[in-house]
């Protein structure tokens, strides 16, 4: 089966199984090993992407159901040196514990300040992602962090 689709603004082309889960694509055909694997059942987050520009788990989306969309990885969210806001606040307010699940929780917050730009508590108790080092805190404070900073570019993020 070929599949066409975008992989960080790149036109790829799978020729595989289209069952093939989204995640093992990323990483073993694309080399994108920023998204990671965690459970393989969409429940913890650590495999988050955007496709179409909404945070979507990777690890059971088949490769199938991408033709002709837009996937986006942790690796393609910065622009050249420019980290995006809620990368950069990760990085001010020290989030990273193990660090293993911040990807799949960068690319879940960016997709939430974009629906909800200045995001409450309550907004923030959406976000599904699970970090097992527990830095719930420092992950609050880094999106309220990137909320003001993109609030104050405009909303450009």
């Amino acid at each position: 089966m070929s599949i066409e689709f975008r992989v960080n603004g790149r036109a790829v082309r799978f020729d595989g199984a289209g069952d093939t889960p989204l995640l093992w694509y990323l990483r073993d055909h694309a080399g994108l090993t920023g998204t990671k694997f965690g459970c393989g059942v969409s429940a913890c987050g650590a495999c988050t992407v955007h496709v179409d520009g909404r945070a979507t788990r990777s690890c059971t989306l088949p490769v199938s159901a991408l033709e002709g969309r837009d996937v986006t990885t942790i690796e393609g969210l910065a622009e050249g040196d420019l980290l995006h806001p809620v990368q950069q606040a990760w990085i001010d307010e020290d989030v990273p514990q193990c660090g293993y699940c911040q990807a799949g929780q960068v690319m879940a917050v960016v997709d939430l300040l974009k629906r909800v730009p200045d995001p409450t508590d309550e907004d923030i108790a959406t976000l599904t992602n699970l970090c097992r080092c527990g830095t719930y805190p420092r992950i609050r404070k880094a999106i309220k962090r990137a909320a003001v900073t993109i609030q104050g570019s405009g909303g450009k993020a």
